[in-house]
């Protein structure tokens, strides 16, 4: 297993996984990975649509036409 170090982390963030890892009955090392494995968890597993991200930006501002053949 890996080892991660996480520099310059807030204190407020610290104190508030301090209390969330008591919370759940957890150390703040636990607490932070089971944080991170949700996380991830979560995150999108296919690439972007670049179509969408194009439609997204260019549909609210009137589309674009397209020539046909």
């Amino acid at each position: 297993m890996a080892t991660l170090v996480i520099r310059r982390l807030d204190d407020s963030v610290k104190a508030r996984l301090r209390v969330r890892a008591a919370q759940n009955g957890r150390s703040m090392e636990e607490e932070a990975r089971e944080l991170l494995t949700a996380g991830l968890a979560q995150a999108p597993s296919t690439q972007p649509n670049l179509f969408e991200a194009i439609r997204k930006v260019v549909e609210p501002l009137g589309g674009i036409e397209s020539p046909r053949d």
